[in-house]
């Protein structure tokens, strides 16, 4: 039997896209690679069957990085089995908003499988600045995660379904 390569790309600020970069390939098993896209350098798609692509809002972005990565690299991502994720704190509508914003509509429509994993806010991580904007904006007063691991459970479901 063919083993199915997966990469799993991802970029964070606070560590949460990583976490959920992490679970994926607890999930997922032998043959799948986590790359952090800001540590590494150039990364090789055409090795892989399976590209999944992940990021978190900051200061109601996701990464610079990542959205560039993606549009340079289109071409390529649209000819893999694509997966799309997200870390946020937002819920509902106003997640898929961040989401629809992050990654650009052919990837969306060509992704056949779309995660929005949730978020947290993890102080231990936070500069002042940012502790203080997050503790008035959000209204919290301690670090929180909604990491959801049943969405990224059944996100792998999906990604995994696409390549049997």
């Amino acid at each position: 039997m063919l083993k199915v390569k997966v990469m799993i790309i991802y970029m964070t600020h606070h560590d949460c896209a990583e976490k959920a970069a992490k679970m994926l390939k607890d999930r997922l098993g032998e043959g799948a690679e986590v790359v952090n896209l800001k540590k590494n350098g150039p990364v090789r798609l055409e090795d892989y069957d399976t590209v999944i692509i992940g990021g978190s809002i900051h200061a109601g972005q996701v990464q610079r990085k990542l959205r560039k990565f993606c549009e340079k690299n289109r071409m390529i991502l649209v000819r893999k089995n694509l997966g799309l994720y997200l870390c946020c704190m937002e819920e509902g509508e106003k997640a898929q908003v961040q989401f629809d914003a992050a990654f650009d509509e052919v990837l969306r429509n060509h992704a056949t499988a779309q995660g929005l994993f949730g978020g947290e806010f993890d102080f231990s991580r936070m500069n002042f600045l940012e502790k203080k904007v997050i503790k008035k904006v959000a209204d919290i007063t301690e670090s929180v995660s909604k990491i959801d691991e049943s969405k990224i459970a059944r996100f792998v479901e999906s990604i995994s379904g696409a390549t049997e």
